[in-house]
């Protein structure tokens, strides 16, 4: 007999029992959304959302044309993070497929904020571009970035569905120095929307900037869900 709790938790603990009895064990594909509405008798749209959230936590995995997949965190997508690479080309390189939306792409004055990031003057006219950067079409990283409009004057020229913000910075202004700062945090509703997380799932802030020729060109924030990604870092020891 089932609980009284919302029909969307029950099937998400359905699903959760099974995984975590080893019924549905790494990489079963789990019936399909069709599949689950018929058994539970309810509509496609409570399935959904109950996957939905297990996608997010990291314990399922959507596969375009091929199902969803019970997956471990081994699956993570993984970022140096003493270096800086292009995600497209992690992405790819992962056997993934790499697609991006871009959401703001402007020009602005420098507010407190802004100018305390990059280090210019109150006013002072910058780039900013808000990007979702996505693998298997599931969003992977959510890009605030900053750009000094001197160092950069074609940013905003630039159609980034087709390269990365990284990928044009590394060509026009070659890196000499980046600073990292990592830390776990409680997502926005707006960030946790961007990502598609779980109203409790965690996630890692990286906030990066970046020197060309000693000039402070780029500030950026990059939220990541916790549960789909990690960072990570090697250091050899003389």
């Amino acid at each position: 007999m089932m609980n009284q709790s919302p029909l969307y938790l029950q099937i998400k603990q359905y699903i959760s029992d099974k995984i975590e009895s080893a019924q549905w064990p790494v990489g079963h594909r789990i019936p399909t959304e069709l599949e689950l509405t018929e058994q539970f008798k309810v509509s496609r749209m409570t399935v959904n959302k109950a996957v939905r959230d297990l996608v997010a936590e990291g314990k399922l995995q959507r596969k375009p044309r091929l199902g969803t997949f019970v997956c471990t965190s081994d699956d993570k997508a993984e970022s140096p993070l003493l270096d800086i690479q292009n995600i497209a080309e992690e992405v790819k390189v992962r056997g993934k497929i790499y697609s991006s939306k871009v959401l703001q792409q402007i020009a602005l004055r420098a507010d407190d904020s802004v100018a305390t990031k990059l280090g210019v003057m109150l006013n002072s006219p910058v780039f900013y571009s808000e990007i979702i950067h996505l693998e298997d079409d599931l969003p992977i990283q959510y890009e605030l970035r900053w750009v000094n409009s001197v160092y950069a004057p074609g940013y905003l020229d630039q159609d980034f569905t087709q390269i990365t913000p990284n990928e044009y910075l590394s060509d026009n202004c070659p890196l000499n120095a980046i600073e990292h700062t990592v830390e776990a945090i409680a997502a926005c509703d707006h960030v946790r929307s961007a990502l598609k997380m779980g109203l409790n799932e965690p996630c890692l802030l990286l906030n990066r900037r970046t020197w060309s020729d000693n000039r402070l060109v780029s500030s950026a924030l990059l939220y990541h869900p916790g549960t789909r990604y990690k960072l990570s870092s090697k250091v050899i020891l003389s």
